[in-house]
């Protein structure tokens, strides 16, 4: 038996933000510029493993999958294809909303209550959206099929629609925009001061609007609530934690979590109704 699928929905998302990307990039520095060309051959490669698919469950398993290696190529890449682009940078007008929205700077609020404890606890749930997402790609990947496609849909529909508001709104967060108004330290143990640097190296200083930490880590949550309770129950507190640390840790602005947590729930609700219009295709059902 097969079920019968369409185009996904995360193809026409981060197709669509690979293209307007590139389109950007054409405009801004030409057609045959390097970080132009990078863009299109995602997207070329993307159509070909469509086109390619058939209905062999390998074929439909490294279709999914190319995602997963076409986000963080595009990740890291934004770094300098958004500076190409020339936009102007968003921290001043993210404060401004923060502003409108709760009167102030909540990271600079939470400085009454920064102590080296909690300050080790939270960085240690910030880091850990690192592993817990490349496990969860693992073990979904190698699960059941169908339930592949509905995780793939809904997080790599989160990661196409976040790199657009990286290239849309690029900023670099309140720890680097405002360093000079914070007066606490944020000093820790070893896991504080680790993932400071994997935030200093790892950073492409666009990926603030909106907060991907919050919108993955809530979509693997809840994701997780149904199809493996028993990592919804592991993983619940340390998420709670992440989305504190967001703030605690002044990497984002609060419109940045509300943007996030909004953006997972869209693809939580596309992940579990996609019906796209598109080019049909058939999934086996078994491996």
């Amino acid at each position: 038996m097969t079920t019968k699928l369409r185009l996904l929905p995360h193809e026409i998302i981060f197709g669509a933000f690979l293209t307007v990307t590139w389109l950007r990039l054409v405009f801004c520095i030409g057609f045959f510029a390097p970080n132009a060309l990078f863009y299109l051959t995602l997207l070329s490669i993307s159509g070909a493993l469509i086109k390619w698919c058939g209905e062999t469950n390998l074929r439909w398993r490294a279709r999914l999958l190319f995602y997963f290696v076409a986000m963080n190529l595009a990740y890291a890449h934004l770094r300098v294809a958004v500076p190409a682009m020339r936009p102007h940078a968003a921290d001043a007008t993210l404060q401004k909303v923060d502003h409108w929205l709760v009167g102030t700077n909540l990271s600079l609020r939470m400085e009454a209550i920064v102590h080296p404890v909690p300050t080790e606890f939270l960085s240690a749930c910030y880091i850990l959206f690192f592993p817990c997402l490349l496990f969860s790609v693992i073990v979904y990947c190698v699960g059941e099929l169908e339930t592949f496609r509905k995780f793939t849909v809904g997080l790599f529909s989160i990661y196409g629609l976040g790199f657009l508001g990286y290239t849309l709104l690029p900023a670099e967060g309140p720890h680097l925009v405002m360093a000079d108004q914070f007066t606490v330290p944020l000093t820790g143990g070893w896991i504080t001061r680790w993932n400071a640097e994997i935030v200093r190296l790892g950073s492409n200083r666009v990926d603030v609007f909106p907060s991907l930490h919050c919108a993955v880590s809530s979509f693997l949550l809840f994701f997780d609530r149904v199809h493996k309770p028993w990592r919804f129950k592991l993983y619940l507190i340390p998420c709670v934690g992440l989305w504190i640390s967001t703030i605690y840790l002044r990497y984002h602005y609060f419109v940045d979590l509300i943007a996030g947590f909004a953006l997972s729930a869209f693809s939580l609700w596309l992940a579990k109704n996609c019906k796209s219009k598109g080019v049909s295709h058939e999934i086996p059902a078994q491996v």
